[in-house]
């Protein structure tokens, strides 16, 4: 072969391999829809079916767990990537006996809610401030505190939502990560071999989503939180690693309270002895059993 024939087979090769990593998130990106299988009614608790409009006249699934009678505080809870509201269930179980609304959402492109092409942090923080809008319609719900609990894209939505919606008034997050990009790379023992692919790659995700990933950041956001914020991270986080939290709690101007777990990893802090009692005394919650504030009942 002569040099430019060389040449030639190593472009092709380069924009195969180009073209077949950006297949590859996109069908990432796409495939996240996984219905759930249990409901709260597994665990002998209460619930209402309920479907309300989000972003680009889509509708979002969720599950309502009431509280008890009369108008309560609530609390949201919202899942990770490729989840759904089953995700959400040990958090039901934690929160459920302090006598606050519950509700627990499909983002969109997940679980039972609409399909909007692609799923994205833009999104599900649209899809935040959506459940925040359906809540303040309810008549039941007070929404003074409202508190918010988010797992790993859930929560760096919810700190993107939390910056720009004042009526989250307390946001905590498990394995959320600083910057979106740094996640997207993040891919365990594939990140070598797609990593020269990914700067490309970032621009088309960011041509697809219609805003740079920069200016989705959490890290970006986070100092703008007018209310309470807890992060929480495992140390043994192969998913997001710990340092995104290190990054979040500087970036917070040092307001965030920050609980780093020994030991946990991406999907198992709620496991930790005395996570339920700390969630409950963050968000402000009366301690399961006691009696919790009710108005206008």
């Amino acid at each position: 072969m002569t040099v430019w024939t060389w040449l030639l087979v190593a472009g092709g090769v380069v924009i195969v391999y180009q073209l077949g990593v950006i297949a590859a998130m996109r069908l990432a990106w796409t495939r996240t829809r996984v219905a759930p299988r249990r409901t709260p009614a597994a665990l002998g608790i209460g619930h209402e079916e309920v479907w309300f409009p989000t972003a680009n006249g889509k509708r979002l699934h969720g599950w309502w767990v009431p509280g008890g009678e009369g108008r309560r505080r609530a609390v949201l809870l919202v899942h990770g990537w490729g989840r759904n509201t089953e995700r959400m269930l040990s958090y039901v179980t934690i929160l459920h006996p302090t006598g606050v609304h519950l509700l627990a959402f499909d983002a969109r492109h997940h679980g039972l809610s609409d399909s909007d092409g692609h799923a994205s942090l833009k999104k599900f923080s649209e899809d935040i401030r959506a459940a925040v809008d359906y809540l303040a319609a309810r008549p039941d719900v007070d929404l003074d505190g409202l508190g918010v609990v988010g797992l790993s894209i859930g929560g760096a939505a919810t700190i993107h939502a939390a910056a720009h919606d004042p009526r989250i008034r307390a946001a905590a997050t498990v394995g959320a990560f600083a910057h979106p990009g740094d996640a997207m790379r993040g891919l365990g023992a594939a990140a070598w071999l797609l990593a020269p692919a990914m700067p490309l790659t970032l621009r088309f995700i960011e041509w697809r989503i219609g805003v740079r990933l920069d200016d989705l950041a959490p890290e970006r956001h986070v100092g703008r939180i007018g209310g309470r914020l807890l992060l929480i991270h495992g140390e043994d986080d192969e998913t997001v690693p710990v340092e995104n939290v290190e990054r979040l709690a500087r970036a917070s101007g040092g307001r965030a309270e920050v609980w780093r777990m020994p030991g946990r990893g991406h999907s198992d802090p709620h496991l930790e002895p005395g996570f339920a009692e700390r969630l409950i005394r963050f968000l402000d919650l009366p301690a399961a059993g006691a009696r919790p504030r009710v108005s206008g009942a």
